[in-house]
């Protein structure tokens, strides 16, 4: 259903090093930098027949995150989603609610793993045990 997500940044470097990083652990490779008509810096990563990419606001106002927004990210293994978090806040981002791991209300006991990145964007890991 879904062909891309893009999220805004106030700092395209810092966004890159961040998402490099984040994004590797779960097998994209680094983003590649573009820079649209208007001149506006922005970030593409390119996995498993998804895109998803961060720029710089084209309207010139200041990046913000989208306050109930929440981006997943699907996970192969519980330590891969370890990984993700561990990852993230290493890079600038901030670990929010709760511990990663299992959720005893979820059904399944999925596994899930929330993180702020450094503009603010809500992600989330999950992992499905079969």
């Amino acid at each position: 259903m879904l062909n891309h997500v893009m999220v805004g940044t106030n700092d395209i470097e810092r966004a890159k090093r961040f998402y490099d990083a984040v994004l590797r652990v779960l097998g994209a490779g680094e983003g590649v930098l573009n820079v649209n008509g208007t001149g506006q810096s922005r970030l593409f990563y390119r996995h498993d027949g998804s895109t998803f990419g961060i720029s710089q606001p084209i309207d010139g106002q200041p990046a913000t995150h989208a306050n109930g927004g929440t981006i997943g990210f699907k996970c192969q293994s519980a330590e891969q989603l370890q990984a993700f978090h561990d990852t993230a806040i290493a890079h600038g981002g901030t670990s929010i609610e709760g511990a990663p791991g299992p959720r005893e209300d979820k059904p399944g006991a999925i596994h899930l793993a929330y993180v702020r990145d450094p503009d603010g964007n809500k992600l989330c890991a999950v992992y499905r045990p079969a």
